[in-house]
């Protein structure tokens, strides 16, 4: 997997936004009275289930703004499968920095990884076909860049980052506009030429009415099985086709199965379940 990381200057202002949020205005209490400031410790990040690793660079950025002498060994990167018991990797430093970085680092670790194992778990549904599972941006207010790496991460691809990135006709735009072609022909008219459009559809005739106006991709918008087949037929490869709609890992092979190139899915980033990992001390 030729996984990119994200550059350090992006992801240190989420995690130093996190690190203060608990530090708040005393710092940590309960470290800090307890432990003495020349304890050297070293601890180990476990998957305690199995699962996909993502956002080990957080995790460690997280014990680095607190403590720089902590060192992070990483033994199983991001987009490594893990099982229970597996170490993912051994920290070493002063255990005060240990201590009062570890929810945080663990927060984004587990998080992080549970969107890429469930995203790995769609992949895997619809192997050996050629849809991509894409994600959406349906993510945590902040967190966007991260967890769409987290998708990344698990083997999906990334859709529109936010609202600048292309231009996504959906339903409510051509009630507004007063039907598809008023939005195509006003958002041409309206973005550069690099730019690309695409149009959500709901049936076969709104289809037909879009690749009339020779857009760069349609969302076929809850379609079942039967229809997304017969709307890849129409399109024949005039324009990206990309499904949506309640797609599950037992769903995803039928709708991969209808030939599209895409298959959308919000769940993957705002209702992922964290991966359980902890952080454990070695006596």
């Amino acid at each position: 997997m030729n996984l990119l990381p994200v550059a350090k200057i992006m992801i240190e202002p989420i995690v130093r936004a996190a690190l203060l949020e608990d530090l708040g205005r005393a710092g940590d209490l309960t470290t800090d009275a307890i432990v003495p400031v020349d304890r050297i410790a070293t601890t180990v990040l476990t998957a305690r289930e199995p699962g996909i690793v993502a956002g080990l660079d957080l995790a460690a950025l997280a014990f680095h703004l607190i403590e720089p002498r902590i060192e992070v060994t990483t033994h199983y990167p991001d987009g490594s499968e893990v099982s229970p018991r597996q170490v993912i990797a051994t920290i070493r430093g002063p255990a005060r920095g240990l201590l009062t970085a570890e929810r945080t680092a663990l927060n984004f670790l587990s998080h992080l990884s549970g969107i890429a194992t469930v995203t790995a778990s769609v992949v895997k549904a619809v192997r050996g076909h050629r849809a991509r599972i894409v994600c959406t941006r349906k993510t945590t207010p902040g967190l966007r860049t991260i967890e769409k790496y987290a998708v990344r991460a698990g083997g999906g691809s990334n859709h529109r980052f936010g609202l600048d990135d292309a231009v996504l006709i959906k339903d409510n735009h051509i009630a507004v506009a007063g039907g598809i072609q008023a939005a195509v022909e006003r958002a041409r008219a309206g973005v550069g030429h690099l730019v690309k459009i695409e149009v959500e559809v709901d049936t076969i005739a709104q289809l037909d009415e879009a690749l009339g106006l020779r857009v760069d991709a349609v969302l076929l918008d809850n379609m079942t099985p039967d229809d997304l087949r017969r709307a890849v037929t129409m399109v024949g490869g005039r324009a990206i086709t990309e499904a949506s709609g309640r797609i599950t890992p037992a769903t995803a092979p039928a709708v991969a199965e209808t030939g599209v190139d895409l298959i959308s899915i919000g769940w993957l980033t705002h209702s992922a379940p964290v991966l359980d990992i902890g952080l454990d001390f070695q006596t």
